[in-house]
């Protein structure tokens, strides 16, 4: 009964991860008696919240077998299941009668999704207690109140993104949910509606937040004008999705990064991996191509983890060459991975030879034996008969990964994701790095999609080189521009980084393009499989209302 109660309240006030709270701001109350009524009194008990609804948000790409961001990446054409446990990547392996409304995967992110939504409405509501002292941070009292509901209807917003790519009419809530408001009359909102609210929330978003970010780790204006840009191209607008692509576009305060900067730009590299270099993540540290950037620590109360690079890493720590397994955990090689969902053969060979996306630095296609000097702090690697320090072992990606081949350990991955072990633990699964949850190349590439179906072939072209331009790639002309290249484009660029199924679904590609590239899975995928179905336990607790399951279902 606990799971079914989930929904029916629309989860009780999840206020904020109470570990982000300023102690000094919560001076009238003792920390065990902090309420809705004690928190939002005033503009420190507002940032308080605010906080506690983006360390809520950042569990998108937290949660072991629970992760989100799998949902959106792993079972496409460009990331495909290697190794299966018991979260989505099951699913995307193998479709069929485990796709089902029973699943708990789904029950936990529905639900988690409706968390963040009933905390944003929490913030937004409370904020028209004509009582609260706006009063601080060098701001006007309109002016700090506007900010705040903006950040919370942008989140709002980002949640219900999620919710219609991935399950269609969802319920609309925009009240406070709690223990005495308790629901069982929902009703599945059509997607237009829904979308109708995020265009409402993020257009009032747009005008009041600033084009740096009011704390380190939250939106910036440049990030909702692309969701609004996105948002405009589902709906079916490229004129209007082109004119928000370039209000973030031509803002001075963003720019790709075409030179190199930051902690290790004294060694090889390019320009393209400094921005997901540890150290480098954030605008305050350099990357003025972050749009937004989710801030992650270790030992630092509020600070959490994140399982990307868990999830995503290659298992070369099993790797057996002639009966020895010789490679050492090390920082540099990205802790341990699972390698869980990994890149398809087809992603992996979409690079031009010259293009930095697809080099040494980008994406890890070999191992160099290290003796202890090279390994330390970390013991030396364990030398196979016939081997020498310093020779080099390249991983595999001639043979896909097909039904009957997963567990490839010696599979190539993307380097992007390599940061934030803890060098005390390395065989665990938390990452503490940063990481740019969004950033401009993205808008260039929605802005040439914009121009693509507006008919404007040549401009579409010159967007798509300003982003080759910057990794090298060779340059395109007007005849080259499709749909198809641009999702290949994206690809390239965006690779572990943009929520691919939903990009695949906007644009009408998913089912074609995950059977013509996954080959452990796609070729499973059906009609029904476009939607998530919606968690059973959801509908069981809407006793009063009926309420439909998705098709197929």
């Amino acid at each position: 009964m606990k799971a079914l109660r989930y929904f029916s309240i629309l989860i009780v006030i999840h206020l904020t991860s109470c570990s982000d709270l300023d102690p000094a701001s919560l001076v009238e109350a003792p920390p065990h008696l902090i309420t809705s009524e004690t928190l939002y009194k005033d503009m420190a008990g507002f940032e308080a919240g605010l906080n506690g609804l983006y360390s809520l948000l950042r569990d998108e790409r937290t949660g072991g077998n629970d992760f989100m961001l799998a949902n959106m990446m792993v079972g496409t054409d460009n990331m495909v299941t290697n190794y299966t446990y018991l979260g989505f990547e099951h699913i995307a392996q193998d479709w069929g009668n485990i796709n089902n409304p029973n699943h708990l995967q789904y029950l936990r992110q529905f639900t988690f999704l409706y968390k963040v939504i009933n905390t944003a409405n929490t913030i937004i509501n409370r904020a028209e207690n004509a009582q609260i002292n706006w009063t601080g941070g060098g701001s006007s009292p309109e002016q700090n109140k506007n900010r705040v509901v903006a950040e919370a209807r942008a989140i709002r917003a980002w949640a219900y993104r999620h919710l219609t790519y991935g399950w269609g009419d969802v319920p609309i809530s925009t009240e406070e949910s709690s223990s005495t408001t308790i629901r069982t009359d929902w009703e599945r909102t059509p997607v237009a509606q829904v979308r109708n609210l995020m265009l409402e929330d993020w257009e009032f978003a747009e005008q009041h937040i600033a084009s740096e970010p009011s704390q380190s780790g939250r939106i910036t204006k440049g990030a909702v004008q692309t969701f609004l840009s996105e948002l405009y191209l589902t709906l079916n607008n490229p004129e209007r999705a082109l004119f928000w692509a370039n209000k973030a576009i031509e803002d001075p305060a963003y720019s790709l990064i075409t030179s190199r900067y930051g902690t290790k730009q004294g060694e090889p590299g390019v320009p393209f991996m400094d921005m997901f270099t540890e150290g480098n993540e954030n605008r305050h540290q350099g990357n003025k191509e972050a749009l937004w950037v989710w801030n992650y620590a270790l030992n630092v109360p509020g600070g959490s983890y994140h399982n990307l690079n868990f999830f995503h890493n290659g298992r070369y720590f099993a790797m057996q060459i002639n009966g020895v397994t010789p490679f050492q955990l090390t920082v540099e090689r990205g802790g341990r991975g699972v390698a869980r969902m990994s890149m398809t053969k087809w992603a992996l060979e979409l690079y031009e030879p010259q293009d930095d996306r697809g080099s040494d630095f980008a994406i890890r296609k070999y191992f160099v034996f290290k003796d202890a000097q090279q390994n330390a702090p970390f013991p030396a690697d364990i030398l196979p008969p016939g081997y020498s320090y310093g020779d080099t072992i390249l991983l595999d990606q001639t043979n896909d990964i097909t039904p009957g081949t997963t567990l490839r350990v010696d599979w190539p991955y993307s380097r992007k994701a390599e940061a934030g072990s803890n060098p005390s633990d390395l065989a665990g699964g938390n990452r503490y790095n940063d990481f740019v949850y969004l950033r401009l190349a993205e808008t260039y590439l929605l802005k040439a999609e914009a121009q693509l179906l507006m008919g404007d072939r040549a401009g579409a072209a010159q967007t798509l080189n300003i982003v080759r331009k910057r990794s090298n790639a060779s340059e395109i002309t007007a005849d080259d521009v499709t749909l198809d290249f641009i999702l290949d484009e994206r690809s390239r660029e965006l690779v572990l980084e943009e929520d691919r199924r939903w990009t695949l679904l906007r644009t009408g590609k998913w089912l074609e393009r995950t059977r013509k590239y996954n080959k452990n899975g796609g070729q499973l995928v059906a009609e029904k499989d476009q939607l998530f179905p919606i968690p059973q336990a959801v509908i069981d607790a809407n006793l009063t209302q009926t309420m439909p399951q998705n098709p197929g279902y």
